[in-house]
């Protein structure tokens, strides 16, 4: 029983053998099998974030520059607005649309600032 254990944990088995196709097929199974809820991995957030302000009636979000990815600049405006146009039941009107750049000059990111529209 040992030597049987022994060879399934250090995979000694000659390719093409039926012992070697099992092993490979419980790893497959494992992989594609296992729910991911057992390893945490969960899909990640939305890319927009609320950013606290103190400001009543306006509300601020950052987004991620890969959220604009192949957007001209001219266009941007247009598109966060399409984006941030109804969020959590509130209609908002996008005002302001800042670049956020890294000392390289390169975009890390848009601070989208918006009011509530009644």
């Amino acid at each position: 029983m040992t030597s049987v254990l022994k060879r399934v944990i250090f995979w000694d088995f000659p390719r093409a053998s039926w012992q070697y196709d099992v092993i490979v097929v419980g790893i497959l199974a494992f992989i594609f099998l296992t729910p991911r809820e057992i390893f945490k991995d969960q899909p990640k957030a939305q890319s927009i974030v609320l950013v606290q302000t103190d400001t009543p009636g306006v509300e601020v979000f950052y987004l991620e520059p890969k959220q604009l990815v192949g957007v001209t600049e001219s266009e941007r405006f247009q598109q966060v607005a399409q984006m941030l146009e109804r969020r959590d039941g509130k209609k908002l009107q996008l005002y302001k649309l800042t670049p956020l750049l890294d000392a390289e000059k390169e975009t890390t990111g848009f601070m989208a600032y918006t009011r509530v529209v009644k």
